[in-house]
């Protein structure tokens, strides 16, 4: 058992690390195992000797956190412990406004990283499990974007690619077939612009969401341009999508390279443009991991179960030759 000293910055300070009714903190002593006291001038920490050294870091930054911003929320702490667990400072990412009060902030390290790439970068290349945030933070920055009128318009893109399910089977014309293509992208748009103003955006044009064959032969300029589902989109749709790419614009991809549903002879444009395009200035590259999931426990649970087997086979990739396997394990070493 260690103990160790960490000096109070401000006692009004303190009680926002702490939290409302003390919530933050017991969040972190449930995260490092420590006890925690406090007397007039210091918090008292005792555990065992590494998580005693996380935390006394933790309560520094997050105090120094709190000095600048002025306020902190329970998903700050949970990112800042997330980021001291896997040995990094907490990162001061800058929250992404969107419209209203909403505010849109990572929730991990790896999130993090990924915003302030959004943010830096025209071009953001973005792998990762399900759950981890890839097309909902790019949405976030996208809306940000147009609100501080950064850009004119949001266009959001999907490939039509069935997983196991067939277009032809679904009732009604071809407005009626893609929608369901396109419902996750109005969902994450849903949760940040109220219903009213993301129905005028569309119709104004300022919002527009679209399967990727509607994009050949556009130039967009001044826009923010997202695809989702990038994985799903062979070679020559991901060259046509990313030169769609005007004055101004900025372009986010978005996907899985684990979960292509595309045929086993085709080669994912996610996987070529990874590769193809490593070391070009302006273009960067995130690798989001399973501890960045942010959605149900047991999605967490079901990712490293499927990584602990090996790479995710479907039933129709069963015969994938050693070019493509070759092809992923670079993929894999290339991401950072």
């Amino acid at each position: 058992m260690s103990d160790a000293l960490v000096s109070i910055l401000d006692h009004l300070i303190l009680q926002k690390v702490f939290g409302p009714s003390d919530e933050y903190l017991r969040m972190i002593r449930r995260a490092f195992g420590v006890q925690v006291t406090v007397d007039a001038a210091n918090i008292s920490l005792k555990g065992d000797a590494e998580s005693i050294r996380k935390t006394s870091l933790l309560f520094e930054q997050l105090q120094c956190y709190v000095k600048k911003h002025g306020e902190l929320v329970a998903d700050d702490v949970q990112r800042a412990i997330s980021e001291i667990l896997q040995g990094d400072r907490i990162s001061d990412v800058k929250p992404l406004d969107v419209y209203g009060t909403k505010r849109v902030r990572p929730k991990t390290a790896g999130q993090g990283r990924y915003v302030e790439t959004l943010r830096k970068k025209e071009v953001v290349l973005c792998t990762g499990p399900a759950g981890t945030g890839k097309t909902y933070l790019a949405v976030a920055r996208a809306v940000e974007a147009l609100r501080s009128e950064e850009i004119k318009k949001i266009v959001l893109v999907r490939p039509a690619v069935e997983a196991g399910e067939n277009l032809g089977f679904l009732p009604g014309d071809l407005h009626a077939k893609i929608n369901p293509y396109l419902r996750p992208l109005f969902d994450a748009l849903g949760e940040m612009i109220e219903r009213d103003m993301l129905r005028r955006a569309i119709e104004e044009d300022r919002v527009e969401v679209i399967p990727l064959a509607y994009m050949r032969g556009r130039t967009l300029n001044n826009a923010y341009i997202i695809l989702d589902e990038a994985q799903n989109t062979t070679v020559a749709q991901m060259k046509m999508f990313l030169t769609r790419m005007g004055f101004g614009s900025r372009i986010a991809v978005c996907g899985d390279i684990t979960q292509t549903d595309l045929p086993s002879h085709k080669k994912s444009g996610l996987v070529d443009a990874l590769i193809r395009l490593k070391g070009i200035e302006g273009i960067g590259t995130v690798r989001l991991e399973a501890s960045d999931i942010v959605r149900h426990s047991l999605v967490q649970q079901i990712v490293n179960a499927y990584e602990q087997t090996g790479r995710v086979v479907f039933d129709h990739q069963h015969d994938e030759d050693n070019q493509n396997n070759a092809e992923e394990t670079e993929v894999t070493e290339l991401l950072p």
